[in-house]
């Protein structure tokens, strides 16, 4: 009985595996979220949590390399509050950094969106309480609770969908990011800016301000800095009463608040080379340049130590560095194949 028990078990832990998606090929957002937990050192004096803004902007590479900081990104697609408080509480159970960035863009919406989204958050955390509680936070009407903790359940109708790809990643899967970073050479230069539409209320939700409180309590609780930023992205628009909404509870609360919109030529930001997308997010060009000006801060508004003295950190960093240059190279090979030669030949002229 036991046996045919544990057979059993056996047989669904390898179907569940090979039926979730992996996304290594296609939507690589999907995988960000499990690398943290693959990490053999959880020793990262600086956290952001956030959606695309904070893992397509930001380089935790170039914060070492410049400053010796060591930093992870815990970011997924349109990351609600509601996901970043709970990732961050499961964060803190492996270790306490010293600061958390927190992108702020996500208070603009005040209920769950959809499950897409929702999967590319909560799929690859491991079971806990803080999952659970996620879980109930950001369902939307359709889904169902126990497909979030037996994932066969929602995918056991991908047979007709699976590849070459499904068994090659069934226990273990390519490393995409770096410490959290999507990275991205190509360039779409910015054409038109959408006009921002009027709403008929400029109020950040309730729901919102709670679990932003909730956060700056939890980072208090462990004595850590809690930053907000809003990233230099064009769009989607960032409204001025937006901005002061949160400029406002900053100071209420003694938090830094950095609008980067408001910096983006003294950060060096060209929407002609350092987008490529048209202003939505940022290609590594402009991902450097906000992480230089942001590690500055960093390091001087909370004297962050310079850790690149510390032999096991350095031997660490080095493998990461040379997994960034060996991605970054990959994909200005890629464009240079699709005709993109100039582009290609500038950046190798830079360095």
């Amino acid at each position: 009985m036991a046996i045919a028990a544990l057979i059993t078990i056996v047989i669904l832990i390898f179907l569940q595996n090979l039926l979730m998606p992996k996304y290594m090929s296609e939507i690589l957002e999907g995988a960000l979220i499990s690398e943290y937990y693959s990490e053999d050192i959880k020793d990262h004096d600086v956290i952001f949590i956030g959606d695309c803004e904070v893992y397509e902007n930001f380089s935790p590479i170039t914060l070492w390399k410049e400053y010796g900081i060591t930093s992870f990104i815990r970011g997924s697609a349109q990351q609600l509050i509601w996901h970043s408080y709970y990732l961050l509480e499961d964060t803190l159970k492996y270790e306490k950094p010293d600061v958390v960035v927190f992108n702020v863009l996500s208070m603009m919406y005040d209920e769950p969106q959809n499950e897409a989204y929702n999967r590319m958050a909560l799929d690859g955390m491991p079971l806990s309480l803080s999952k659970l509680k996620s879980i109930k936070a950001s369902m939307v009407e359709e889904e169902k609770f126990i497909t979030y903790i037996f994932p066969i359940l929602r995918y056991h109708s991908r047979w007709d969908e699976l590849s070459g790809e499904d068994f090659k990643y069934m226990f273990k899967k390519d490393k995409i990011t770096h410490n959290g970073y999507l990275m991205r050479v190509d360039v779409k230069p910015v054409t038109t800016i959408p006009r921002a539409r009027k709403l008929p209320n400029y109020e950040l939700s309730d729901i919102c301000y709670d679990y932003l409180k909730k956060m700056t309590a939890l980072c208090k609780e462990n004595d850590i800095e809690l930053v907000l930023i809003k990233a230099p992205s064009i769009y989607p628009h960032w409204y001025d009463e937006w901005d002061e909404q949160i400029e406002d509870y900053a100071s209420e609360n003694g938090l830094l608040y950095i609008n980067f919109l408001k910096y983006t030529d003294e950060i060096g930001i060209d929407f002609q080379t350092d987008t490529y997308d048209a202003g939505l997010h940022l290609n590594l060009s402009g991902a450097e340049k906000l992480t230089k000006y942001f590690g500055k801060l960093l390091s001087d508004e909370f004297n962050l130590a310079d850790r690149r003295d510390d032999e096991q950190l350095s031997k660490v960093w080095i493998e990461k560095e040379a997994f960034y240059i060996d991605i970054m190279e990959k994909q200005y090979a890629e464009l240079e194949e699709l005709g993109y030669i100039k582009a290609f030949n500038s950046k190798k002229n830079e360095e």
